[in-house]
């Protein structure tokens, strides 16, 4: 067997894991539900990860017209990552996928480029900190523009065994200049059982534009309980997240399942 069909096989087990485990039922609705720790892959190696989200009970109604309505809707992404250096990984999302959704069996929805740049091996040090420009290319029910982009600085300490991580992100679609930024923090607070198991509370939110924040009723707020599981084989994250203001879904799922290629 070749070193490709070696590493390839792990891949498809992962993406067909990540897809067999959704209800077949029928936030914007988001590809990844994740905080960033300023990890990086080693140089010159590759990793693939399988991202997959479930809103079993969601907003009835899609963020913008024509647009994927988040309840029982799935989505997902396969993000793949190489050390370029031990400050800078590359990264791309391809595909960016909707396997379920409300009057559509399954669609592709596009897909992202981005670059994270971080303080070298982060994990050592107790105070770390990068920032990750991710640059997308959506479909029209994924995202209301074509053309969209994240900025995302991560700071966060290793209080040994705990972590605290907050990534102050913000989202652009090139329209209303710096005030027409929109501000989607995600903040992360874990508990490191070893090096193998680890528990965190995390939250995600959407506050609206720079120029003016939402009302509270209507921003996007979700807490999440958190826990993953390292190994040789997969890394795996799950979760699930609770909605607390009336503009979040209720009740969504999230599965992160990566592993090493080489």
């Amino acid at each position: 067997m070749t070193f490709f069909q070696r590493n390839l096989i792990p891949v498809f087990v992962l993406i067909a894991v990540g897809l067999a485990i959704i209800p077949k039922a029928a936030l914007a609705q988001t590809d990844e539900i994740q905080v960033y720790d300023a990890e990086i892959e080693e140089l010159g190696k590759f990793n693939v990860m399988v991202h997959n989200n479930f809103t079993p009970a969601g907003r009835t109604t899609p963020a913008f017209p024509g647009g994927i309505i988040p309840n029982h809707s799935d989505n997902g992404a396969v993000e793949w990552a190489y050390g370029v250096a031990p400050w800078f990984e590359q990264g791309l999302y391809f595909p960016v996928y909707s396997a379920y959704s409300t009057g559509r069996a399954g669609s592709l929805n596009g897909f992202k480029i981005r670059e994270l740049f971080v303080r070298p091996h982060a994990h050592d040090h107790t105070f770390f900190y990068g920032v990750n420009f991710e640059f997308s290319v959506n479909y029209k029910y994924w995202e209301s523009k074509r053309i969209t982009s994240e900025v995302r600085p991560i700071v966060g300490l290793h209080l040994r065994p705990w972590d605290i991580i907050f990534n102050p992100i913000v989202d652009t679609d090139y329209t209303g200049g710096f005030g027409g930024l929109e501000f989607v923090p995600a903040t992360r607070v874990a508990y490191n059982f070893n090096e193998k198991w680890a528990a965190a509370v995390e939250e995600y939110s959407d506050d609206g534009p720079l120029r003016k924040f939402l009302p509270l009723h209507d921003e996007f707020h979700e807490v999440w309980a958190v826990m993953d599981r390292n190994n040789k084989w997969v890394n795996v994250e799950t979760g699930i997240g609770f909605g607390v203001t009336h503009g979040a879904d209720k009740l969504t799922l999230k599965l992160m399942l990566s592993r090493d290629l080489n």
